[in-house]
This record gives structure tokens, C-alpha cells and sequence, in this order.
């Protein structure tokens, strides 16, 4: 039997008009709000976290950029006139702690908005869905479409070297009873995906390889069959460059959530 948890999702204006604060603040992001194949994460994310109990809200329309692309592509001036914009509704709705399942949106939130006044507790969404696991809120199934399963976890660069965070997202996998085999470049070595410092945004600048199909092949020397990220740049990436290998039907790349998600034979 599927589980089929409500799928409830308030703004942070509707709550505060009936006097209600939620627990955590989901901050959707760009690719979350706006990639076909990301929203589908974003909608999964807010399955489990109606399976948690969790009280969440979102910012819906009042929701902008975080200004991480500008700032990556030299544009300092836009960068804070989106970081102020955002600070200044997020301050008015008394927002304490944001939940967000981009590393780019984490590390800005986390990082740097705090010198322009907007000091928040952030989580991303590995780290989240550990949290809620480990209080019990969250189960874990035991689906026999993941057991023994090889996966690999691409260590996003905003999560991993930027921010240390390396274990919970590969804990979440080893609880799922899945087989967890690291590519050749991991944790503090890791590799990027080719997208960061806004290059998902430009034309790739001439050289001998792209480096989201260099990935790609240390993902695919693992022989998992699941190439499991945390990021909505690497996973445009690399699902890129497992179709330039022609084996998009042989290797799936999810999202931790949706992991999680299928362990609960949630759809």
C-alpha cells in the first residue's frame, strides 16, 4: 500500500493572518520553483515533510533570487539589492529558521547574509530529513526497490568543501540498506559538477572536455545504478552527462528526498 501524505502547503502571509509561525520556513529556490525536473523534488520534499508533521511555510510570490548568481558572476550590486529585498521580508515575517534543498540558496542564507542583517538558523535539506529521522518524526521503509542497491553520492561543492557537510547525506543513504560506493573523487576531494560560480548560466568556455561528462564517468566507474545528489545544478548536470554516455536507461539520478521518498513508497 503507497503512502499518500496531504499535500499541504501554506504561504508565511496566510499563517501570519491567522496569527500562526511554522516551524521552519521552506525556501523553494529558482530551480525548485521553476525546473521541470527539480520541482519534482521540491514536491516530494513537501510530502515528507507533511509525513513529519512538520509545520512549514513558504514565501510564494514574496520569494525571490537569493542573489548567489550574481554575486558568483562578479555582480556585487545586484547581489545585495536581492540579499536586502529578501532580508527585509523575511525579518517581517519573524523568520527563524529556513529549510531549502539548493546548497547555493544555503550557503548564501548561512553564510553571508548574516553581514546584511539577516541571521538565521539554515538547513539544507540532507540535513533536515537527518534531524527529522533521527527525533522519529521521519521513517525510514525498508523497500525492496532500494535493498543492496549500488549508489554513489556527488559531494555538491556548496555542501561539501564550502560547508563540511559530508555525512548526512551519505547517512541517509546507508540507512535506506543501500550499497554506498564513493566515486574516486569524494568528500573533501570532491569534484564539481561544472555548474558553480554561475557557469550553468553562461556558454562553457573552450577546452578538451566538459566536466559534468568527467563526473559523469567517475559515476558511472562505480557501477551504481543510482547516482544520488543534493543540488539542483548537479543534478542537471550529471543527469547531462549520463545521457552524453547514453545510459539514462541504466543509471537514474535522484535526489536524496526522492530516496527517502521511495523508501516510503511515496509517489
Amino acid at each position: 500500500m503507497e503512502n499518500k501524505p496531504e499535500y499541504k502547503v501554506q504561504t508565511m502571509a496566510e499563517m501570519a493572518a491567522k496569527g500562526e509561525q511554522p516551524e521552519v520556513l521552506l525556501w523553494v529556490g529558482c530551480a525548485g520553483s521553476y525546473d521541470e525536473r527539480y520541482k519534482k523534488v521540491t514536491r516530494t520534499f513537501v510530502k515528507l515533510l507533511n509525513l513529519a508533521r512538520v509545520s512549514f511555510a513558504v514565501l510564494g510570490e514574496e520569494e525571490s533570487c537569493t542573489g548567489d548568481p550574481a554575486r558568483r558572476a562578479g555582480n556585487e550590486f545586484l547581489f545585495q539589492m536581492q540579499a536586502m529585498s529578501n532580508i527585509q521580508v523575511l525579518n517581517g515575517y519573524q523568520v527563524k529558521t529556513i529549510v531549502t534543498a539548493c546548497p547555493h540558496c544555503y550557503n548564501t542564507f548561512k553564510n553571508e547574509y548574516p553581514d546584511l542583517g539577516g541571521t538565521y538558523e539554515v538547513y539544507h535539506h540532507s540535513q533536515y530529513l537527518s534531524k527529522l529521522i533521527g527525533e522519529g518524526r521521519l521513517k525510514i521503509g525498508q523497500s525492496d526497490e532500494l535493498k543492496d542497491k549500488k549508489i554513489t553520492y556527488h559531494d555538491s561543492c556548496y555542501l561539501g568543501r564550502a560547508n563540511q557537510i559530508y555525512d548526512d547525506p551519505r547517512n541517509l543513504i546507508t540507512t535506506l540498506n543501500a550499497e554506498l560506493v564513493e566515486m574516486k573523487r569524494h568528500r573533501e576531494n570532491g569534484f564539481c559538477c561544472g555548474a558553480g560560480g554561475s557557469q550553468l548560466f553562461k556558454e562553457p568556455e573552450k577546452g578538451d572536455k566538459f566536466i559534468n561528462n568527467d563526473r559523469a564517468e567517475e559515476a558511472l566507474e562505480t557501477g551504481s545504478e543510482i547516482i544520488a545528489t543534493a543540488c539542483p545544478f548537479c543534478m542537471t548536470m550529471l543527469t547531462d552527462g549520463i545521457k552524453n554516455k547514453e545510459k539514462e536507461n541504466e543509471v537514474k539520478v535522484l535526489d536524496l528526498a526522492e530516496l527517502i521518498a521511495r523508501s516510503n513508497k511515496i509517489t
